[in-house]
């Protein structure tokens, strides 16, 4: 008797066992199918996007009439913006892709810049006529090259998760037909550069990652920080690489696979700054206040060095805070140097951050005295709009310069509204349109 409740009471556990194993490698399964058709949505939408943007340059030539070629110019740039919106979803941070996303960027900052101007009293130029030109026929080889990987994808059937474990499995990277038409494409483009060296002028300048500060860590060391951001145990496996040539800066990429989360991070080799973090768990009911979110992501910007961070934003999506901080230089929030933090509210955990733009452009600068002072910048400012709070705030314009405006928030129809106008002459550089819903004003400014 005793012996068949033995069996009996062994025979349910393997199959809970079992059972519990299924599950496993269900959800698993679940969060790659779920990663995959993310990469595959976002690579499809790049190759139409760049086959729309040469369609849309090569109609902007055939116009003759400001009226129409202005929102052309504009339209090109709203679609140059989205095929770099594709490029960034895609897992290409081991592929040099650095010129391709210049290139994107280049046409974007001359079409938009061309098309603010009066095109009635200053129609395009033959120079920059022979630009589109150029940029017509470039785009088109693009397009070409795109068109073909997306050929090879379909008819092969291939994955972009084995593009993702190509790149972070190894140290030697592995031959794969993905990989090496995004290759093609960085090569072909690479050869454009120099020729469209004064497309968009100041705008067109490499980032230097100058702030990055301290010895170089070995990839032990890296490690090491890396399980402790990760907050996994000594022994918990992780797969790490180099970057390859052509990448912005040295860095490690470390990605993390266990059967509670999946995580990722870039750290720069110098000084071993975490630049992204990304981590993947199911987020359960909230436990903690937006609030009490806001301080858990405080804390790590202390922890990891960052100082003088003041909050200008936060959000909730999903269970999850999202916190935007900029740098504040002598009561002056710097736009460009921003980092984003989310935070679980079920339990108060990081799981993502990107410090890119931080570590791009941040830098002491040297801030001038307003010539316009508050009064007369508000003057500017609708008078419907019901301000709440100002400030001062640096931003880069629509040319991609740094300058010093007056920052206001206001509210106008139950709409929130960010309004800056250029501290020196007064004039209306940007306005913002935030979700009113999601926005704390005790929060942010």
């Amino acid at each position: 008797m005793v012996r068949w409740i033995m069996i009996t009471v062994l025979t349910i556990g393997i199959v809970g066992v079992g059972v519990w194993g299924f599950q496993e490698h269900q959800e698993k399964n679940a969060i790659l199918i779920q990663a995959e058709n993310d990469y595959q949505r976002a690579f499809h939408e790049l190759t139409y996007h760049v086959d729309l943007l040469h369609n849309k340059i090569g109609s902007s030539l055939a116009m003759n009439s400001p009226n129409s070629l202005s929102p052309q110019l504009i339209e090109i740039w709203r679609i140059t913006s989205q095929a770099l919106s594709d490029v960034g979803q895609l897992p290409l941070a081991l592929i040099p892709f650095n010129k391709t996303e210049e290139f994107l960027a280049n046409i974007g900052d001359f079409t938009y810049k061309t098309a603010v101007r009066d095109l009635e009293t200053e129609p395009l130029s033959e120079d920059e006529t022979k630009r589109l030109n150029k940029l017509y026929e470039q785009s088109g080889d693009i397009k070409k090259e795109l068109r073909e990987v997306q050929h090879l994808v379909l008819k092969n059937n291939l994955r972009w998760m084995d593009v993702q474990l190509a790149l972070a499995s190894t140290d030697e990277q592995q031959d794969n037909t993905i990989i090496d038409g995004f290759k093609t494409v960085e090569k072909k483009v690479e050869g454009y550069t120099e020729s469209n060296v004064e497309l968009t002028g100041n705008s067109s300048k490499e980032h230097d990652y100058e702030f990055l500060t301290g010895d170089d860590v070995s990839k032990e060391e890296a490690l090491q920080l890396s399980r402790k951001i990760f907050n996994v145990n000594k022994d918990a496996k992780l797969n790490i690489t180099k970057t390859g040539k052509g990448a912005d800066f040295p860095m490690y990429s470390i990605s993390y696979r266990g059967s509670d989360k999946n995580a990722y991070l870039d750290m720069s080799q110098q000084g071993g700054h975490p630049i992204t973090l990304l981590v993947d768990r199911p987020v359960n009911q909230n436990k903690i206040s937006l609030n009490q979110g806001l301080e858990k992501a405080t804390t790590y910007l202390n922890e990891q060095g960052f100082d003088n961070m003041v909050t200008y934003q936060s959000d909730e999506y999903s269970n999850i805070g999202v916190f935007s901080f900029l740098y504040e230089q002598d009561g002056v929030r710097i736009y460009s140097d921003k980092i984003e933090i989310k935070v679980a509210l079920d339990n108060g955990d990081i799981i993502g951050m990107t410090a890119r733009d931080y570590f791009m452009n941040h830098k002491e600068r040297e801030i001038p005295s307003p010539k316009v002072s508050v009064e007369e910048a508000k003057a500017q400012v609708n008078p419907d709009v019901k301000i709440h709070q100002e400030g001062l705030a640096i931003i880069d314009n629509s040319i991609g310069e740094e300058v010093l405006t007056h920052e206001f928030l206001g509210v106008l129809n139950n709409e929130t509204f960010r309004i800056f106008i250029n501290a020196m002459d007064g004039t209306e550089e940007k306005i913002e349109k935030l979700n009113g819903t999601e926005v704390n004003l005790d929060l942010v400014l």
